[in-house]
């Protein structure tokens, strides 16, 4: 019995975690490109530095493909902390579904024992 309660102590902080990770989890993974600009004579258009870092995230859309989007400057902390919130809230439901199927495997054998 002291297992199921530790359990569910687990799933419940768990739980709390994800609730808190999705309010800033963004779906993504991060890159960063360099890129030459339009204007004749610059730097970036011969063997000088090109401008950057420019914040990417990529994504799989619905169909399948993968997409993905630029990210403004001023909101590149926001989006680097919004995709490490989605890792880990990730890890976290692994966490949960490995309890989740723990649980009901228990509830399945105890069951078959009565």
């Amino acid at each position: 019995m002291a297992r199921s309660v530790d359990a569910a102590a687990q799933r419940r902080k768990l739980l709390g975690e994800i609730a808190g990770l999705a309010e800033i989890a963004i779906f993504g993974t991060l890159s960063e490109t360099y890129r030459t600009c339009g204007r004749a004579g610059c730097h970036c258009q011969g063997d000088g530095p090109k401008h950057g870092p420019h914040l990417n995230v990529s994504y799989r859309g619905e169909q399948g493909k993968t997409t993905g989007y630029y990210v403004p400057q001023g909101a590149e902390e926001a989006t680097r902390h919004g995709v490490e919130a989605w890792q880990k809230m990730q890890q976290y439901l692994r966490e949960l579904a490995e309890l989740n199927k723990d649980r009901n495997l228990r509830h399945a054998r105890e069951a078959d024992s009565q």
